[in-house]
């Protein structure tokens, strides 16, 4: 479904700041996979996604989508179909826009091709969004008309979670979607990703600094280093591991410790 091919990006060549984020990084997810992604700071987990949301085209190699060479597609072209989610709660949304216009645009967006921004909400699509939002179980259902700034942060990202979703993308990408949120309103925002993930079969890769999450969650585990991937696991491999197995694996594969703070504190708070 998706396939990267050696895909490699150097930024600010011949500079002092020159880095290689991603180096000959290669992945094979299939139809319906649901990837969690665990990686040390700077890893290239974000690079990544950026590379196949069209943020930026590669120096090498080539982004494929249910095989169609998508590598040099521009980004707002691959929005249509590809859906992504920030760890900051207020990217994503138009702030001065209430929450129904907010929906329009991602709607139409999706929905319409080319010619969707020029499209109208009907009645019809009005009371859906009124539908998809009552599951959420936050009362937004009834603030349609209020501006998106006067939410909380996890009613904004549920609210882009939403967005990202309200038609199915083709792939989902979650930065570290619940990261900026306090424990309580993370828990209820992940449980509502988990459901819609599952219940629309949509092909997902969240990136986590929880390793726990990284083990329960989806069907697949990928650990990256270095700007690539050190560690696959999935199928009964997966199923067996426990976290204390996987920073073993990651310091084997990728010859250092994981140095995520983030990640080493879940890890402990866990325990």
């Amino acid at each position: 479904m998706l396939e990267l091919k050696g895909i490699k990006k150097t930024f600010n060549p011949g500079t002092v700041n020159e880095k290689t984020a991603l180096r000959d990084l290669s992945l094979e997810l299939a139809d319906g996979d649901f990837a969690t992604i665990i990686g040390s700071n700077g890893a290239g987990k974000s690079t990544m996604f950026g590379a196949i949301a069209g943020t930026f085209f590669p120096d090498e190699g080539q982004v494929l989508l249910d095989g169609e060479d998508i590598t040099f597609v521009r980004e707002h072209v691959r929005s249509h179909y590809i859906g992504r989610l920030f760890q900051d709660p207020l990217t994503g949304t138009a702030p001065n826009m209430t929450i129904e216009e907010n929906l329009s645009v991602a709607y139409l967006r999706a929905s319409a091709g080319k010619k969707g921004i020029f499209s109208r909400i009907t009645r019809r699509e009005k009371e859906f969004f009124h539908e998809k939002l009552s599951l959420l179980g936050m009362g937004l259902e009834d603030r349609m008309t209020n501006p998106v700034g006067l939410l909380s942060g996890g009613q904004r990202q549920a609210l882009t979670l939403l967005m990202a979703t309200v038609v199915t993308p083709r792939i989902l990408l979650l930065d570290e979607h619940t990261a900026a949120l306090d424990p309580a309103t993370a828990a209820k925002v992940l449980e509502l990703t988990r459901q819609i993930v599952e219940e629309r079969k949509i092909t997902c890769m969240m990136v986590t600094h929880n390793m726990e999450q990284a083990l329960e969650l989806g069907s697949r585990t990928l650990m990256m280093s270095d700007g690539r991937i050190v560690f696959d696991a999935a199928g009964s491999v997966r199923d067996g591991m426990t976290v204390e197995d996987l920073l073993r694996r990651f310091a084997e594969q990728a010859g250092k410790k994981l140095n995520n703070d983030r990640i080493l504190l879940s890890t402990e708070e866990g325990k």
